[in-house]
């Protein structure tokens, strides 16, 4: 089968698409992936990718086209202007491609405007296009800062709504999101329910014996203003007299200098920040966690998403100890993986991490219950079932 994937990041960049291609391929697929300059997320293209360098590439056969694209920078229009000119010159690229894919797919993260290479490729081909969602527009910039009376959501609200109306297939990675798809952008279709899995490398995350005298917690993924991870660093504030307990931040993002700043002006000695680090340390982080934390912004839609990382957290199974809403939220509880309470309550998330620094008989139970629930729901083999049938329905 001859499949083309379109999304604005891959690899160098950690994103779970390049796995999914990569297993594509060795399930006897050939993959070609049409994608951006590497720049997230930091913002500046890669060294190695200036200057019309591996515009073409093969990564473990993966067939990988890119495009030109402004680097994000920082700010909201140089954003935009990155998001705008992916889709220009992939739709361009996308004008020359040969015709003979049998299954095409968008890998949609933010923005949602990078499904319209795909969709200029079915105007050319007559080919479906499936849209793998994993994020809400245009509620995404709305959960972080855009109001929704305004001329600039009107016509976000027009464009993402009629993208995803040209799309033939779409899969969420949330049960939720069906909701917001029928009840506000009024798109009445057949949705299939596709939850994420976890890269392999995480079913290798060694366990930790637990120690009431030497706790750490951590947090490791995205650190912008959807994940909240003010609600971590107010949380440490409340329970820094514990000297046991060390709280570690491994990631990067729009929200990381605020939230050192935070840490600074509190002066803090239980937050670490580690920075991006690439996905090979994952390991290391989650073998030396006794939990995991998760924390999302308090805004509805925003709780209609069920965060990639909490996949990775059960497949390590480690306890979770969480701060959400919503979709995440209902697996935490299903699962009896952790602790929970609402987004942003960082009272009662510094209460749960006491709490669990005082229980060592539920750590292990946490743990067994976190990865019970992935191999059940979550599973790789699972996905992949589900997916090719999605592409022998839709060829």
């Amino acid at each position: 089968m001859k499949i083309l994937v379109v999304c604005q990041h891959y690899y160098p960049e950690q994103f779970r698409i390049t796995d999914i291609c990569e297993e594509l391929v060795r399930r006897g697929n050939e993959v070609t992936v049409l994608t951006g300059l590497p720049n997230y997320p930091k913002g500046k293209i890669f060294k190695g990718y200036r200057w019309f360098q591996k515009r073409n590439e093969t990564i473990n056969g993966v067939k990988v086209k890119r495009c030109w694209l402004i680097g994000r920078g920082q700010g909201k229009l140089r954003l935009s202007i990155n998001y705008v000119s992916f889709m220009l010159s992939a739709s361009f690229k996308a004008l020359f491609l040969k015709k003979d894919f049998d299954f095409v797919m968008v890998n949609q993260l933010s923005p949602v405007t990078m499904a319209v290479p795909a969709l200029v490729y079915k105007k050319r081909t007559g080919k479906k296009v499936f849209l793998y969602c994993m994020d809400l527009w245009p509620e995404s910039i709305v959960a972080v800062g855009l109001p929704k009376s305004g001329k600039l959501y009107d016509i976000l609200y027009k464009l993402s709504r009629g993208i995803y109306k040209n799309i033939d297939v779409i899969a969420n990675t949330s049960e939720k999101f069906e909701d917001y798809f029928k009840n506000v952008l009024k798109l009445e279709k057949d949705y299939i329910y596709l939850p994420q899995y976890a890269e392999e490398m995480f079913s290798d995350v060694k366990s930790k014996p637990f120690d009431p005298n030497n706790i750490d917690l951590v947090f490791a993924g995205n650190v912008g203003k959807a994940q909240s991870v003010e609600t971590i660093i107010s949380a440490a504030n409340r329970i820094k007299e514990y000297k046991n307990i060390k709280i570690h931040i491994v990631g990067d993002g729009s929200a990381r200098e605020k939230c050192e700043t935070m840490k600074n002006e509190l002066a803090l000695e239980n937050v670490i920040f580690h920075g991006r680090r690439p996905l090979s340390d994952m390991n290391e982080f989650y073998s030396m966690a006794d939990a995991l934390l998760l924390t999302l912004n308090k805004n509805e839609v925003v709780s209609y998403t069920l965060p990639g990382k909490l996949q990775s957290y059960m497949l390590a199974a480690k306890p979770i100890i969480a701060s959400i809403d919503g979709a995440g939220a209902d697996v935490i509880r299903k699962a009896k993986c952790g602790l929970c309470c609402e987004a942003e309550d960082d009272e009662t998330l510094a209460e749960n991490i006491l709490k669990f620094a005082s229980d060592a008989d539920a750590v292990l139970q946490y743990a067994e219950n976190s990865r019970k629930y992935y191999d059940e729901c979550f599973a790789k083999d699972n996905f992949f079932s589900s997916l090719d049938k999605i592409i022998k329905d839709n060829k």
